[in-house]
């Protein structure tokens, strides 16, 4: 897939009118594999062409796992392809720097990003902020659930759909961070796949099975199931009282990229101010603390965050998903 945009607008007053840094103009291919949905990431790239007409990006989108699977394939091909990596999976950025993979951009422009979401040796950046909490049907629930523990009622666990972790970076850490806590543990997901709970692929499946009533719950990052809401599907969506898993999206930049000036180009711009504000317009919490969370959106100081040792979510990603597979299928 491929996006183009040329303006006739100085490179200066682009750049600043991006809130990207003011240097000589990238140019060329520049290609991203991506688990963020398509048509926001042509809206991204369109307003990225804006700040940087002469770049012309290749885009290949699928669920993380489906990505990072692919992206190993080809280093074992010798030849991997993407300039830049935007995928909703702290934990398989963290395995890819482990492996040498990732490149360093101690400049990048991430002076309004927290530091608690930037790599400490800076090859990777989180974007924005993603919390998996529960969506369910308003023509089907009359008493909207509070608890994760509501999940496991016979008349729930038998009408809710998940995404998996085989396919989706969210459900990966939301899994493995669900696990990790001494109340949930594996004991939580065996109850679900005994009372019946499915696993659809990613969380795409989740929300359209809870619109069409097909599913009276589902396990979902917030902005699919609020923007569904939004657009006048019988959803809506609650953060249980136990809390949400939390990711970052980050973004960063491999070793191996073939236009690396162009890379660090967009890095810039999904740290910038104008991202942020897309984020925002398409339904995410943005990543900088001085951009308004969308209408609607819990603020974030009222969400309760379930914490994770990221380490050992790297270290039993396999596992995790394995013990989910032989639960639920995939």
């Amino acid at each position: 897939m491929r996006f183009r945009r040329s303006l006739a607008l100085g490179a200066v007053a682009l750049s600043l009118a991006s809130g990207a840094p003011a240097h000589a103009q990238p140019s060329g291919t520049l290609t991203v594999y991506t688990s963020q949905p398509t048509e926001q990431m042509a809206e991204v790239i369109a307003a990225f062409n804006e700040a940087h007409p002469d770049v012309e990006v290749e885009l290949f989108r699928s669920g993380t796992t489906e990505v990072m699977n692919k992206l190993q394939a080809e280093f074992a091909a010798g030849d991997p392809k993407p300039d830049v990596l935007l995928i909703a999976d702290a934990v398989a950025m963290t395995q890819l720097k482990d492996d040498g993979r990732l490149m360093a951009y101690a400049d990048a422009a991430a002076g309004a990003t927290p530091e608690a979401l930037i790599d400490p040796d800076r090859t990777f950046f989180g974007t924005k902020l993603i919390t998996t909490g529960i969506i369910y049907n308003t023509n089907l629930v009359q008493q909207p659930p509070r608890s994760w523990n509501d999940l496991l009622a016979e008349d729930a666990a038998s009408s809710l759909i998940m995404p998996s972790p085989l396919y989706s970076g969210a459900a990966a850490i939301h899994v493995g961070t669900v696990v990790q806590q001494p109340e949930f543990g594996w004991d939580y997901y065996e109850k679900l796949a005994e009372g019946g709970a499915v696993a659809g692929k990613g969380n795409g499946s989740v929300v359209e099975a809870v619109a069409r009533g097909e599913k009276a719950y589902g396990i979902i990052i917030e902005y699919m199931a609020l923007n569904a809401k939004e657009k006048g599907s019988p959803v809506d969506w609650v953060a249980p009282e136990e809390g949400v898993t939390i990711i970052t999206q980050p973004v960063g930049i491999l070793k191996t990229a073939s236009n690396p000036e162009a890379a660090k180009a967009f890095v810039d711009w999904q740290l910038s101010e104008a991202a942020q504000s897309q984020s925002v317009r398409q339904g995410y919490y943005p990543a900088t603390p001085d951009v308004a969370p969308p209408k609607g959106y819990p603020a974030l100081s009222a969400l309760k965050f379930i914490e994770a040792d990221p380490q050992l979510l790297l270290k039993q990603d396999d596992e995790t998903k394995r013990k989910f597979a032989d639960l639920f299928g995939g």
